[in-house]
């Protein structure tokens, strides 16, 4: 079987190699073929109207490969700007379009539920409230399911990491792209010379393009005598399960922090342009942080503080960080929550397994199973 598996970012990379594994002796192409991640993973409006002749470039040369090398399946992970046009491109020419991970329309735009269920054949949500935003659509050529959060898997797999430091060890995660970098980690490095006490401080590089940029602030912004401060290459799964408690920028890393147990204070900013914007067309949900998103989903207390905008300053994060710092009855507190709240990401069987099944039943042209999993 040919599939046509397209992971614009970093965060989808992980879960295109595992779902690689679950579709043993099928021939993949990806974006990676010819591009490089760190090419295709740009955030905003600006940002991407400046390149968008090179995103033009980028669909018109997948669009071929879809005609030329006709797979049996176009699958996409996240990514949604240009990965559900090319799913909307492959189901018009009768190629299944399975789509992985949610557009976030539980947030914003709920205008754009219809959009999405026209153009896939499947789509394969990480949340358990998901499916039910799409239940006015479904049918014999458009199925939404629930299969469990990968990530669960993934930490299932690996090994704690207990700190054996004598100081207690903080990980700050700014983010993988250069500006949120540039925006995030010299407040986050501010909030060193506010804590009371020595601390390791542990700062993961997502790539090469971020260990360039976090060093170049590191230096910019120096950490106080007290504190010793290691960037390290990729690594953030460990080093958020050793530390005794984190400052981590909205996204994806959130969740790896919820899901290490790691008492975590969420932060982010972005333009004030951008700020103003977001504030008018988030409407479906209070928080950012995707552990935050669940608890409110499910009615339950928000596990992890939120700091963004004007309220992420040096001395809101010293602050909370402290507080983990100085008492193990909170940090174990903080612990027991985040566990509470990631048990609803759980599923029957490993995430991408059951993404498999999904993807070989829509290139069989099998209906959806109406006893699977869509809560």
């Amino acid at each position: 079987m040919k599939v046509l598996l397209l992971a614009g970012e970093e965060s989808g990379l992980l879960y295109a190699d595992r779902l690689k594994q679950a579709l043993a002796g099928c021939e993949f192409r990806t974006y990676q073929d010819l591009y490089k991640t760190s090419d295709l993973a740009v955030m905003g409006f600006w940002p991407v109207i400046k390149r968008i002749f090179f995103f033009l470039g980028v669909q018109r040369t997948m669009r071929r490969t879809i005609r030329e090398w006709r797979p049996d399946a176009v699958v996409t992970i996240d990514y949604p700007g240009l990965n559900l046009k090319l799913a909307a491109y492959a189901k018009s020419r009768g190629i299944p379009a399975i789509h992985i991970v949610c557009p976030q329309v539980w947030a914003w735009h709920q205008n754009r539920i219809p959009k999405v269920a026209a153009a896939v054949n499947r789509l394969l949500c990480f949340f358990p409230f998901e499916p039910a935003l799409f239940k006015d659509y479904e049918g014999k050529d458009f199925h939404a399911a629930f299969i469990g959060h990968p990530m669960v898997d993934v930490f299932k797999e690996e090994q704690a990491c207990p700190n054996t430091q004598s100081r207690p060890i903080v990980a700050m995660l700014p983010g993988s792209r250069i500006g949120e970098i540039q925006r995030i980690l010299p407040r986050l490095l501010g909030a060193l010379h506010l804590i009371p006490h020595g601390v390791e401080v542990v700062v993961p590089a997502a790539n090469d393009g971020a260990f360039a940029e976090i060093t170049r602030q590191l230096k910019a912004f120096p950490p106080p005598d007290s504190c010793k401060v290691d960037v390290v290459r990729g690594g953030a799964r460990a080093v958020l399960r050793r530390a005794d408690c984190a400052a981590v920028a909205s996204g994806t890393a959130t969740l790896e922090a919820a899901l290490a147990r790691c008492p975590t204070v969420l932060v982010y900013a972005v333009s004030p342009l951008l700020a103003w914007f977001a504030r008018r067309v988030i409407t479906g949900v209070r928080h950012i942080g995707l552990a935050n998103v669940i608890a409110e989903k499910s009615g339950v207390e928000p596990p992890m503080p939120e700091l963004l905008q004007e309220a992420f300053t040096p001395g809101a994060v010293a602050a909370q960080l402290s507080s983990w710092l100085d008492d193990a009855d909170a940090r174990r507190r903080a612990a027991d929550a985040l566990d509470a709240v990631m048990a609803r990401l759980h599923s029957d069987g490993d995430a991408l397994a059951v993404a498999a099944r999904e993807i070989t039943a829509a290139c069989s042209g099998a209906r959806p199973d109406a006893t699977a999993p869509t809560r």
